[in-house]
């Protein structure tokens, strides 16, 4: 009986050391899994800017167009000039208001820039004031020469004088007093003699080519208002003539 006791309770104290250990086990975790790879970096966008050397210009005229770009792997620059490298200038001369757009493109995708050039059409040219009729007398009426002691028409004379009667023909309310001058030899009723003669002589002319004689008045200065005062033939040729004035 005192062995079976004994039994019980060597059997009833493995039992406890045995629910003892098990109880001071431990479980063992499992091993984390491994992190994932780092997702790559997407591309770079590209970037790009244009400018113009002006904005604003007038027709016929240049500007030049400026750009730049990073991780773009082609660009191209409209309208009208196509395919461009990463950076540099381009003259342009539109003749009409553009807009001019740049575009790159790379693996990050496309971007744009652009500028807008105004053109203007040039001021008009300047008219030129109408000439006044006391300047086309100036410019069309031709004095006639004459030879020493002579009021004679000569055939240069005729040219001028035929030049002349043309534009009194245009200008029929314009009015001549003709000048009979000399040179400076001889005396002064001579000369004023002579000049009257050559004064005659150009208004006959006239007359002859169509010029009515009441739009025509001679005068003779003889050699009292000489054109050049200079005592040389040249100088004397000058002042042998008939001369012109716009009458009143």
């Amino acid at each position: 009986m005192r062995k079976r006791t004994h039994a019980r309770i060597l059997f009833g104290s493995l039992l406890a050391i045995l629910a003892l250990g098990a109880a001071c086990k431990k479980p063992v975790p499992n091993a984390p899994p491994p992190p994932p790879p780092p997702a790559a970096a997407p591309p770079a966008s590209p970037t790009v800017n244009l400018q113009a050397s002006s904005n604003i210009i007038q027709r016929g005229e240049s500007v030049t167009l400026t750009w730049s770009s990073t991780n773009a792997t082609s660009l191209s620059l409209s309208p009208g000039i196509g395919n461009v490298s990463a950076e540099g200038t381009q003259r342009v001369t539109p003749q009409d208001s553009t807009t001019y757009t740049i575009t790159a493109t790379g693996p990050g995708g496309s971007t744009d820039a652009n500028v807008h050039i105004t053109v203007s059409a040039p001021p008009p040219p300047a008219r030129s004031a109408e000439p006044t009729i006391q300047q086309l007398f100036d410019r069309e009426v031709k004095d006639a020469y004459f030879d020493y002691d002579k009021a004679d028409i000569r055939a240069d004379a005729r040219d001028n004088l035929t030049q002349t009667a043309q534009f009194l023909r245009s200008y029929p309310q314009v009015k001549v007093v003709i000048e009979g001058h000399c040179d400076e030899r001889g005396s002064t009723e001579y000369n004023l003699a002579l000049g009257d003669r050559r004064a005659a002589a150009a208004k006959q002319f006239l007359a002859s080519l169509g010029i009515s004689a009441d739009r025509m008045e001679t005068v003779s200065y003889g050699k009292e208002r000489p054109f050049c005062s200079a005592s040389t033939e040249e100088c004397y040729m000058q002042n042998r003539r008939a001369h012109f004035v716009m009458g009143k």
